[in-house]
């Protein structure tokens, strides 16, 4: 008789549950407002290695030309990063290059001296290899005669007094394209020169 009356009480329960349900008495609790999200912080920018050395230098114009704008290197543990930012060109390729004395005194950029190239190895474009330690390859200007270039020179630093620093050299831009031929790449006159201090 307990089993029978407990049983009809479940039973009871249930059937109750059920209509309350089925008449919506028993609506499901609404989920709690959504909480706005906080809003996802920008991915921080790729940061430099600690203590990395920068150093940006302003280009002169050389042999009549209108060219200005400035250089940004950077150390990595790659080699130097070197951003060139240009103004002033003829539209087209234009070479440029680390040169091995930071002079750029002559009006035609010639006291910035050869092509930086400590190892003594064949002239070549960034993908050749072997190559000048300073050859950057060429900047490509669009018709309004502005152009970036941005490129690691490999095995390069800015440290005083090492062999393979960019630190006191110079870098010109030359008025044709780096073709990567020999000696230094046929890239004709020196329209930009900048120091690196």
């Amino acid at each position: 008789m307990q089993k029978l009356g407990l049983g009809l009480s479940v039973l009871g329960v249930s059937s109750l549950c059920w209509a309350l349900s089925a008449c919506g008495g028993g609506k499901e609790a609404a989920p709690p407002p959504a909480t706005p999200a906080a809003e996802a912080a920008p991915a921080p920018a790729a940061a430099e290695p600690a203590g990395a050395k920068t150093v940006e230098v302003a280009f002169q114009p050389k042999s009549g030309s209108q060219l200005s704008g400035k250089a940004t290197l950077t150390e990595t543990p790659e080699g130097v990063k070197v951003v060139l930012t240009l103004a002033g060109l003829p539209p087209g390729e234009h070479g440029a290059h680390v040169h091995e004395k930071g002079d750029c005194s002559a009006p035609d950029g010639a006291s910035a001296g050869g092509h930086f190239n400590p190892a003594s190895n064949p002239h070549a474009l960034p993908t050749g290899n072997p190559r000048h330690l300073g050859d950057l390859g060429n900047i490509t200007i669009s018709p309004d005669g502005k152009g970036t270039l941005e490129i690691v020179a490999a095995g390069a630093n800015l440290k005083d007094g090492d062999p393979n620093s960019f630190a006191g050299r110079a870098i010109i831009v030359h008025e044709k394209q780096d073709d990567g031929g020999q000696p230094t790449g046929n890239a004709g006159g020196r329209i930009g020169c900048a120091e690196i201090k």
